[in-house]
């Protein structure tokens, strides 16, 4: 756990926006700002984030009949899954930056508000891109929302006991909306509909938020970083591009093009970031063990558990010949004890600190994506119940070990950026492993059955390759 002081306290009470109604009203009488309301502001972000991750999770059981009233090819079915993570991930650094210097209320507000009118409008879309570009742009508000959320959060309880508490009830309603998403779209008549009651659900929280939240901020001068903010957008969009085609050919032109240009646009940032003067981020960090874990832990989490279980449902519906609404509720059982799970986490404070929570978090999700193996090729959906079990107790530490570590990472008056660029790495991982999953699940000549073998063995592989990279980042002294 971070060491705190009285500085790191007194440092760690909002500052408040010089424009909002608020602030000018107390200027005006001559009366202090409002302080922020701690159980309020709890209550807002965490229904804010279960409502942006319900949306992120409402095409994995819908996926066949999504793809099916676009008329969707299988190659292009990863689009329709990765442009929400594409948007958030794009998004995630800015929006934390943005939110830090400009106040994280006004970001907060205008992320949910977004939300909901993208949400509405993925559901009107009547083509594959026209719904991948809708969930793209979900993705962005979603990430105004989180990365911002987290910021208002930390201004809101100032001590670290009430930071443990506030962190690990949010990092349980991100496995709440993961749980209650393919519910939700599950249950409705056509995903459609899912998508309005999304949106509406989106609206209300904006709206509330207009009358609870308090604005805070950690001004540090200086204009926006859009030349940042930019390259390191187009850098993601290059990257995500070139692991969705190369399901077709990782040798073909397109591919290595769209590689080289990620990794030009990635050493273009890298520049930016050194000579600005307020840059999307310290680049600094890199050097700090803490933060690195962070990033790892976001970028593995990505990668080994939400690539897999983002494809899986619709993986069980075109093999065990599942309902949406059937394999809504054995998703369930993995995104339910996530949910229990990163509740109850805070409990091991003292005990296990952030970064042991991860390994363990890793290895449990390994153990369990191993016990899956073969249950696809028996049509036993019996036989994943106890590989569910075990990876949905792993992803629930991992929810809540993460965003502590992230604000954790950073000095805490940069605590949205901390969480934007954790949140950044989580869903670079979710892109890769989503087209990685379906990749390896539909490119086998032997079947879907063993293609599913392949995925869940590689999710398991990179288990153990998250678990060993956040205990190799030991803090030194």
């Amino acid at each position: 756990m971070a060491r705190f002081n009285e500085r790191t306290l007194r440092d760690t009470v909002p500052r408040s926006a010089p424009h909002t109604p608020h602030t000018a009203r107390a200027a005006h009488s001559g009366e202090s700002p409002p302080p922020p309301r701690p159980t309020a502001t709890l209550a807002l972000t965490s229904a804010a984030t279960a409502v942006a991750l319900m949306t992120y999770t409402a095409p994995m059981v819908t996926l066949p009949d999504t793809a099916a009233a676009l008329h969707t090819p299988l190659s292009a079915q990863a689009w329709l899954l990765n442009g929400a993570p594409l948007g958030l991930a794009a998004l995630l650094l800015v929006a934390g930056s943005l939110a830090d210097d400009y106040g994280r209320r006004r970001v907060f507000l205008a992320g949910t508000l977004a939300l909901g009118i993208t949400t509405a409008l993925g559901g009107l879309a009547t083509s594959t891109w026209a719904f991948t570009l809708a969930r793209v742009a979900q993705g962005a508000a979603s990430a105004a929302l989180l990365a911002s959320g987290l910021g208002l959060l930390v201004a809101a309880f100032p001590s670290p006991r009430g930071r443990l508490h506030a962190t690990g009830v949010w990092g349980a309603f991100v496995s709440g909306g993961i749980a209650a998403g393919p519910l939700v779209s599950g249950a409705l008549p056509g995903w459609r509909v899912g998508y309005a009651v999304l949106g509406a659900a989106a609206l209300l929280v904006a709206g509330l938020g207009v009358r609870v939240l308090s604005e805070s901020r950690s001004p540090r001068g200086g204009r926006p970083d859009a030349a940042g903010a930019t390259a390191f957008g187009l850098a993601l969009v290059a990257l995500v591009a070139a692991l969705t085609l190369g399901r077709d050919g990782w040798l073909r032109a397109p591919v290595g093009l769209l590689l080289a240009a990620a990794v030009v646009l990635v050493a273009v940032f890298t520049a930016v970031e050194r000579r600005i003067r307020t840059p999307m981020i310290d680049l600094g960090l890199l050097r700090s063990p803490r933060f690195l874990a962070s990033s790892a832990g976001g970028l593995f989490t990505g990668l080994a558990v939400i690539g897999l279980f983002s494809y899986l449902p619709a993986l069980l519906q075109q093999t065990l010949r599942l309902s949406p609404m059937d394999t809504a509720w054995l998703l369930l059982l993995w995104s339910g004890l996530s949910f229990a799970v990163a509740l109850q986490a805070k409990r091991l404070a003292g005990r296990v600190p952030p970064r042991g929570q991860l390994a363990v978090g890793f290895l449990l999700h390994t153990v369990g994506a191993l016990t899956m193996l073969g249950a696809v090729a028996a049509d036993s959906w019996v036989r994943l119940l106890p590989g569910l079990v075990l990876s949905g107790v792993g992803s629930g530490l991992l929810n809540a070990a993460l965003p502590l570590l992230a604000v954790e990472s950073v000095p805490i008056e940069r605590a949205a950026m901390g969480s934007g660029a954790q949140q950044t790495f989580r869903y670079i991982g979710s892109c890769a492993g989503v087209a990685l999953t379906i990749a390896l699940a539909t490119s086998s000549g032997a079947g879907l059955s063993h293609g599913a073998d392949v995925a869940m063995a590689v999710s398991a592989g990179l288990g153990v390759t998250g678990a060993a990279s956040v205990l190799v980042l030991r803090e030194r002294g």
